[in-house]
């Protein structure tokens, strides 16, 4: 016998194990109270609905920023997979369909989110991070379905991004009324982008993509 305690390695992997399982009810009980409540939430509503100690959620994650910041990521990571799909899916049109119709979804389904992308302040550093990391891929699958002849050729990137903004908006205003009405919107906008006989010419030029970051607050006019 030497002395040592050998149950503490095994006390301190408990320990990570439970601050983990911790951590992960903390996630989940921030996603659901954020997607229906929003971010007027504090970190002690949060715990109370994970079922930890206020002590531990703030311990775990600090302040509710953090947690704000690592949810946002993960939806956009979420995005970036399905562009991803996107991209080999045998039909352009259906993956470039599908890519706008999912995160319009994640838009519908989730106030908090909602709350950070249209934010005049606090979001912007996270979108403007979220536009770099997706809007690559979404251009990618625009390109595939403009190439296939299946979208029209005329629509730009920054026509896209507003297109999404602009459904975005109806959800934000229509939510209290119904949860669906978007996808009505949705539907005119796809038809309309649809090649078909007869198009109308665009009668503008597309915003330059620094005329559409200063309108989605991510390139402040004068920056």
């Amino acid at each position: 016998m030497d002395g040592t305690d050998s149950s503490a390695p095994r006390g301190g992997r408990r320990l990570r194990r439970d601050a983990e399982a911790n951590r992960q009810r903390t996630l989940r009980a921030a996603r659901e109270v954020f997607a229906e409540r929003g971010l007027g939430v504090n970190l002690d509503d949060i715990a109370r609905h994970a079922g930890v100690g206020v002590a531990t959620s703030y311990r775990l994650f600090g302040n509710k920023q953090a947690l704000i910041n690592e949810l946002f990521e993960e939806r956009v990571d979420a995005l970036a997979v399905f562009a991803e799909q996107a991209l080999t899916h045998d039909d352009p049109w259906e993956g470039f369909a599908g890519l706008l119709t999912m995160a319009l979804e994640l838009m519908a389904a989730d106030r908090g989110l909602r709350e950070v992308v249209f934010s005049e302040v606090g979001g912007r550093p996270q979108v403007a991070q979220a536009r770099r990391k997706f809007v690559p891929a979404a251009d990618a699958v625009m390109r595939r379905a403009q190439d296939a002849g299946l979208l029209r050729p005329d629509l730009a990137t920054t026509d896209l991004l507003l297109i999404f903004y602009m459904v975005s908006c109806a959800i934000q205003h229509t939510q209290p009324v119904s949860t669906a009405v978007w996808r009505r919107y949705l539907t005119i906008v796809l038809d309309g982008l649809r090649v078909r006989p007869g198009l109308t010419d665009m009668p503008v030029a597309a915003l330059t993509t620094t005329e559409e970051e200063q309108v989605a607050g991510v390139h402040p006019a004068g920056s």
